[in-house]
């Protein structure tokens, strides 16, 4: 059902009248919204509901909106105290519940590349409903949904008169957090999740283990995190740990992708697994040393089937990250045995021995039904991909600019995503978000069918200088930047709009109990206070 007039219409880009109008700083911007800006409906906590529709497909039972329906009535009206719904002169319409309708039938398992998230919300005195094609679609809509809400100076909730078609620009909107160089508790990841969902991000690409630790409880290798963590008692991520921070982030539509990388980045590994790693040398003679997991051995990749056997049972998303960046060559090339392996093979240079081991590793990752992601140099090097497989695109300018990179992975046929220019661990005085805002992941040489397989990108926090200390100002709201450049359509680029919108969103985020840094000079209503 269309709104009645008059409408203040807020279709693509937002237009400036916007700036005043409650309901008008949703983040990020939806793909078409039309906002009135003298008719509402009241809201009051006590009375107020989520339900399903007669005509949903999916009905109560489903642990992901039912859940939803008991969190967001929290996250919008707060703790209270609240005024009494019957209070004089009350004149609005007072709206008791938002009706929700799913099409599928189906409720998860768990979200996938390709989950439709597609919603259309409309709230009028006739109409007080959330249609969403999926569950997935649901939960975007519920957010939206809270972000719309405004209470007035009287105390009073109210939400206008609103119709939105919404739907994301791309299907992967990530965001990285590296839990090896500092260990991140699981109260802190649980807490990103929520403000991934408040973003509309849908993939957690966890990166979680490196050189400096490796604080994964393997099952099948237990002397992994015994030796190679922090601390084998507090800082590891139990195999319950894990499975509670894959189904905290399904009931919000987020989608976990564990990053396991090699050959390099492993001198955590070799700790806990004597022989995995390449032994240096010095001259004729070991140096002590070792550097990256050893390529010549048959131990190795019978070690590598074992493990991703495992981690493939745990994981249940369809891609595993299986690295493949940063690789140094230096221990290979001292290494007496690594030498007379490569004469054997014909191997003329290092890349070489790199892209046979990737392959092999590929090749188990594939035999367990799983597809991979890898960092561009694995594509750069001429490893044999599968059709299916992503390459990540994260080197802003060597050996090439990462647009060029776009251009050259997509002309060979596969998809990409984008992280080079979202690097969030970097750092710089003043409102840095702005260049971050203004990156568009289509700018670069190629044709309509190579665009078409960007798939989107991924903010990326890497740990050398961040743990729960700093991790959370330092993301957010920096990283809604990067959510609403992957979610809205390509057109909505102007940064004035964009600073009046994500200004009050780092407003809404302290009032949800978020440490969100400040954009500039200025005060919220709600200051951030300790939970």
């Amino acid at each position: 059902m269309a709104l009645p007039l008059p409408l203040l219409l807020l279709l693509l880009p937002p237009a400036a009248a916007a700036r005043g109008a409650p309901g008008a700083y949703v983040w990020p911007w939806p793909q078409k919204i039309s906002v009135s800006p003298n008719r509402s409906c009241a809201l009051h906590p006590g009375l107020f509901h989520f339900e399903y529709s007669a005509a949903s497909a999916v009905q109560p039972g489903c642990a992901v909106l039912d859940q939803a329906f008991v969190r967001y009535p929290g996250i919008i009206f707060g703790p209270g105290p609240w005024l009494s719904p019957d209070r004089p002169g009350l004149k609005q319409t007072m709206k008791n519940s938002l009706q929700v309708l799913v099409a599928v039938p189906e409720c998860g398992p768990f979200p996938e590349m390709n989950s439709v998230e597609n919603y259309t919300l409309i709230l009028n005195d006739h109409d007080f409903i959330l249609k969403a094609h999926t569950v997935w679609g649901a939960l975007r809509g519920l957010e939206t949904f809270s972000q719309l809400i405004w209470r007035s100076d009287e105390g009073m909730f109210s939400v206008n008169w609103t119709e939105i078609v919404d739907f994301p620009r791309f299907p992967h909107r990530g965001l990285l957090l590296d839990t090896s160089r500092h260990y991140l508790p699981l109260e802190v990841i649980l807490e990103t999740l929520d403000v991934m969902a408040y973003n509309k991000f849908n993939v957690f690409h966890w990166h979680i283990v490196d050189d400096p630790s490796f604080p994964y409880e393997s099952m099948t290798f237990p002397e992994l995190n015994r030796k190679g963590s922090y601390n084998p008692i507090s800082h590891i991520y139990t195999i319950g740990d894990v499975k509670t921070v894959i189904e905290y982030a399904r009931l919000r539509g987020i989608r976990v992708i564990a990053e396991f990388d090699t050959p390099g980045h492993t001198l955590s590994w070799g700790k806990g697994v004597p022989g995995l790693l390449t032994p240096c040398y010095a001259g004729a003679t070991p140096s002590g040393t070792y550097g990256p997991i050893n390529p010549i051995l048959n131990k190795t990749y019978e070690f590598m089937a074992s493990f991703f056997q495992e981690i493939s049972s745990v994981f249940p998303d369809f891609y595993l990250h299986l690295g493949g960046d940063e690789v140094d060559f230096t221990c290979w090339q001292s290494n007496p045995d690594i030498q007379a392996f490569m004469k054997e093979k014909g191997f003329d240079n290092y890349e070489k021995l790199e892209s046979f081991y990737i392959q092999k590793l590929l090749n188990i990752v594939s035999s367990y039904g799983k597809g991979y992601i890898v960092w561009q140099e694995v594509f750069d090097n001429n490893v044999k991909l599968r059709p299916d497989t992503v390459v990540h695109v994260w080197r802003e300018t060597q050996p090439s600019p990462y647009a060029f990179e776009m251009d050259t992975i997509t002309k060979a046929g596969y998809r990409v995503l984008l992280s080079a220019p979202w690097y969030l661990n970097r750092i710089s005085y003043g409102e840095d978000w702005q260049e971050i805002y203004r990156v568009e992941p289509l700018n670069f040489e190629g044709s309509p069918e190579q665009k078409a397989l960007v798939i989107g990108g991924e903010a990326c926090m890497w740990g050398e200088y961040v743990d729960e200390t700093n991790l959370t100002p330092r993301l957010w709201p920096r990283a809604g930047a990067v959510a609403e450049r992957l979610w809205s359509s390509q057109s909505v680029t102007d940064v004035g709009l964009a600073y009046d919108r994500l200004t009050h969103f780092r407003c809404e985020l302290l009032r949800r109990g978020v440490q969100a840094q400040p954009l500039n000079v200025g005060y919220c209503e709600h200051e951030y206070f300790q939970h």
